[in-house]
């Protein structure tokens, strides 16, 4: 039977039990649960010649909505097969044909991240005040061909820190701060880092020259990046040539997933605030 390369979409929760979504060795991984689960269902023989490759890695605990991967198939996928041999927390929803040359990593012409800051506002403004207004400066800042060589996270390998930002949101929804970044490609920790840095901005712990400095590579600054827990690589895009094909059954999975977990953490918040605020004596 002839083989056919295919380009997945699919969503993971970033727990504890991953160790980031790349394959390393002794450590469970979203890759590996995919892998497994493929070779589990007799979608792939061997994994090494395969062709698997990932658009973009995610560090532990980041979650994802719509990451993307390709891979040779030994016969037309169904998801939800492939899903029933997956954890609830991962799940494949969308799919399509394309070129045996086809990368999801190399094609992909957009990166869409979403980052939702960890503590609700109220709480941020309860230690000092909040300014808005100049993180939505940092924000229109960061837009545009920079060097971003002070927000990523480097290492010994030559890496070109020049990226072009389509787009850089903030937002404030149920009392909490939602970042939005766009961009073709981004380095490694960057969107982290440069929330890390508008945040600081926004609660006065560094002055807007000192965010300015950071755009100067000449200049090297040490700093840790924002928590990875609310980190979401919402989405990636490619050339309207590719056409994903949702899988209803699939898609009704991941959003029964969401709600229940949604529905969990609504009664665990409750649960807390009825322990702290009210006295029933």
């Amino acid at each position: 039977m002839e083989k056919n390369r295919y380009l997945f979409k699919i969503y993971y929760l970033g727990r504890a039990k991953y160790y980031g979504s790349q394959r390393q060795p002794n450590y469970l991984t979203v890759e590996d649960c995919i892998l497994k689960a493929l070779v589990k269902r007799n979608y792939i023989r061997n994994i090494k010649l395969s062709g698997f490759e990932v658009a973009s890695r995610t560090d532990r605990f980041v979650s994802a909505r719509g990451a993307c991967f390709t891979v040779v198939l030994e016969k037309e996928p169904v998801l939800m097969e492939i899903n029933s041999a997956l954890p609830n927390d991962i799940g494949i929803w969308a799919y399509t044909k394309v070129p045996l040359d086809f990368y999801s990593r190399y094609n992909a012409i957009l990166r869409h991240y979403v980052y939702l800051v960890p503590k609700p506002l109220s709480h941020l403004k309860k230690t000092r005040p909040v300014d808005i207004e100049i993180m939505q400066k940092a924000c229109n800042d960061l837009e545009g061909q920079h060097d971003f060589s002070n927000f990523f996270k480097r290492d010994k390998s030559e890496i070109n820190p020049i990226r072009d930002l389509e787009s850089v949101q903030l937002s404030v929804e149920n009392d909490f701060l939602i970042f939005q970044f766009k961009s073709k490609s981004f380095l490694r920790q960057q969107v982290r880092r440069m929330v890390k840095k508008i945040l600081e901005l926004g609660m006065s712990e560094i002055t807007y020259d000192d965010f300015i400095q950071l755009f100067n590579p000449q200049k090297s600054f040490s700093y840790q990046p924002s928590d990875p827990r609310g980190l979401i690589l919402w989405d990636i895009v490619y050339d309207e040539k590719i056409k994903l094909c949702e899988d209803l059954k699939s898609k009704r999975r991941m959003e029964d997933f969401f709600l229940k977990k949604k529905l969990s953490f609504n009664f665990k918040h409750q649960l807390f605030y009825l322990l702290q605020h009210h006295d029933f004596s």
